[in-house]
């Protein structure tokens, strides 16, 4: 969606308008709280007592973004483990002035010097006695997910584990399960549960002010057609010192122990079905994450599309490094979901009101339907999501921006030059409206200091909360492992729609913890 500076100025004040209005007193308090803006946001308090001692077990990117962010006020790293030695060495040194800074610069020299080093985590969880430990951060590759999990909950810890989730849903189930039995926290990193400019969007959405949402639109689009320009091909880039000892470990077969076949499968873990999920899982999943929470959290009831390795690995296409590469992902998906609206009889707001009136009607046909695509040869736009609503439109900018526009309607106008408000309809609920004037009013302003100088994207809160959760024994994670798993259950099901070439509708039972169905071991969908 191309849009002038000023247009895109226009969404911005009108969002903010439009939070600034709805959540009059909710914004104030946010502007004025003591407290940190997640703590206020999503209902948890500072911490009472001893930061919690954790472990990063896998310091490569993501862990070390993790790291990066981690919450020192709740959270006191006491040890990490990864079987790269490049990956231990840059988590203290650090490999971005902003994103990666490195243990040495977050916490100082003195105290990064405390923290242990371990080369697996399996020498790691025999030391969790001396360690202290109570919790671990898992940001290893996709495959390795469930296996570590369920090691460190038997061990007794906490696990906060990246997206997504797992490989397939069955090891999904025996994480949940294995967190239950052991009266475990388990939180899975979907970020945007924990965004505030998201809990904003979907509080827009929730009281109507979007209208009827028929169509979301998402997409994470990147150019890695240029030699070289691949960020998850990291072979060749790897320290010798790192290929060495992983075809050291390769050769005498202690890798595979591990969970990766060769030393290549573990460093370009994101390009192989052995290892990762492929674009679905690793960007996909983000975005589905966030149209079921503009939805309001319900499940979708089919999933069908296309996906193809359509550039990289033909000869002739592209630069002579695309010929070669021999990556078993696809480098272009492209999905169509389909939710269930409001009075859709599976949708839980239908339900409750068949509960007090039978009467209330049902409709199998309203649908809501969410389209994703990510490609490998272009990316024009901005990855993010648009919400198209009967009465306005939000367009969320890769995490750090939100834009709204109001749909024209017989009264008043709308379009990218109209500037939004919140009015009372004839109905009593809030609509909006447009007007003219150039300048965002005190709301806005109001909505713009309670969201804070600079959008977070949500990677301290989730770390804050998760904390809060342990010291409290209060389970109420926005992202637990069942959240969680319904967004894998998407991404791995889009997987298999796309590599069978076929509509799948979901059914129930995949989304329950305590049963045994999956889809990977559906006849329906793999037979």
């Amino acid at each position: 969606m191309l849009l002038t500076p000023e247009q895109e100025k226009i969404g911005k004040d009108n969002f903010n308008e439009v939070v600034g209005v709805s959540r009059r007193d909710f914004m104030k308090g946010a502007a004025a709280a003591g407290t940190g803006l997640g703590a206020f946001y999503f209902g948890y308090e500072k911490l009472k007592g001893d930061p919690v001692r954790v472990a990063f077990i896998g310091t490569g990117d993501e862990g070390n973004v993790l790291i990066n962010e981690h919450p020192t006020d709740y959270m006191k790293i006491v040890a990490i483990a990864d079987l790269r030695p490049a990956n231990r060495e840059r988590t203290f040194t650090g490999s971005h002035p902003v994103a990666r800074r490195g243990l040495n610069k977050v916490l100082g020299q003195a105290t990064a010097a405390e923290v242990k080093t371990y080369s697996n985590h399996r020498d790691l969880l025999k030391d969790k006695e001396a360690l202290g430990l109570e919790a671990v951060v898992i940001a290893v590759p996709l495959n390795q997910h469930a296996p570590i999990a369920i090691d460190c909950l038997e061990a007794g810890l906490h696990v906060l584990c990246e997206k997504l989730m797992a490989q397939n849903v069955t090891d999904c189930k025996r994480m949940i399960n294995a967190a239950d039995k052991n009266d475990l926290m388990l939180a899975v990193g979907h970020q945007r549960h924990y965004s505030v400019l998201y809990d904003n969007a979907a509080h827009m959405a929730k009281m109507g002010l979007l209208g009827d949402i028929k169509f979301i639109r998402a997409q994470w689009h990147r150019n890695n057609s240029f030699p070289n320009s691949d960020a998850w091909q990291k072979w060749d880039g790897a320290k010798q010192e790192d290929k060495d000892l992983l075809l050291k470990l390769e050769k005498s077969g202690e890798l595979k122990e591990y969970g990766y076949e060769t030393a290549r499968s573990l460093i370009d873990w994101r390009l192989y079905n052995s290892t990762g999920g492929g674009l679905m899982a690793e960007l996909g999943s983000h975005q589905m994450d966030a149209a079921s929470i503009f939805l309001g959290k319900v499940h979708p009831l089919a999933v069908q599309g296309y996906g193809g390795k359509n550039f990289f690995g033909m000869e002739g296409v592209g630069p002579e490094s695309a010929w070669k590469d021999d990556r078993d992902i696809d480098d272009q998906i492209f999905t169509t979901f389909e939710f269930p609206g409001k009075t859709h009889p599976v949708h839980p707001l239908n339900i409750a009101a068949k509960k007090d009136d039978p009467k209330t009607p049902s409709h199998e046909r309203d649908v809501a339907v969410v389209t994703y695509s990510s490609m490998n040869t272009n990316r024009w736009e901005p990855y993010g999501e648009a919400v198209f609503g009967s009465r306005g439109t939000v367009v969320m900018k890769t995490e750090k921006e939100a834009l709204l526009y109001k749909e024209a309607s017989k009264d008043s106008p709308g379009g990218f030059e109209q500037r939004c408000w919140v009015v009372s309809s004839k109905e009593g609920g809030p609509v909006l409206d447009s007007y003219e004037t150039a300048a965002p009013s005190a709301a806005a302003n109001t909505a713009q200091q309670g969201m804070g100088a600079s959008i977070s994207r949500g990677y301290r809160e989730e770390m804050e909360h998760w904390c809060y959760c342990i010291r409290t024994g209060k389970d109420e994670l926005r992202c637990n492992g069942t959240v969680a798993m319904a967004d894998a259950i998407m991404a791995l099901t889009a997987n298999l729609a796309m590599k069978h070439k076929k509509r799948i509708e979901f059914k129930a039972d995949w989304f329950d913890p305590k049963s045994e169905a999956a889809p990977e071991t559906d006849p329906e969908v793999v037979g």
